[in-house]
């Protein structure tokens, strides 16, 4: 108890309460082109981004329909990661399928 108390008098309290901050959140991007397959985006996103096929389908139909589509929304590292993977897997099917990231405002 002696030590405690010789910390807070020399300034080093322990504070009750800590200010937790979320990390920032991004989303992850697909974008459209005229060679990827449509069959591709829906089993990337199935594998990479743990979609079922309703909601894969949903996606790659915005993806083709829009020009891109939100394949999920994660913090920095964990996009980084799966972008990683998606270019990985896209350049071993010999697909241009682009994979970005933007920050949630």
């Amino acid at each position: 108890m002696s030590v405690t108390k010789g910390k807070q008098e020399q300034g080093l309290g322990v504070r009750d309460e800590m200010e937790v901050q979320e990390p920032p959140l991004y989303q992850v991007l697909l974008h459209n082109d005229d060679y990827t397959s449509m069959d591709f985006v829906i089993l990337v996103l199935e594998h990479v981004f743990r979609k079922s096929m309703p909601e894969a389908t949903r996606i790659m139909l915005n993806v083709h329909q829009q020009g891109i589509g939100v394949a999920g929304i994660y913090p920095r590292e964990i996009c980084e990661t799966k972008i990683a993977i998606v270019r990985e897997l896209a350049r071993k099917n010999a697909f241009p399928l682009r994979c970005t990231m933007e920050r949630i405002e």
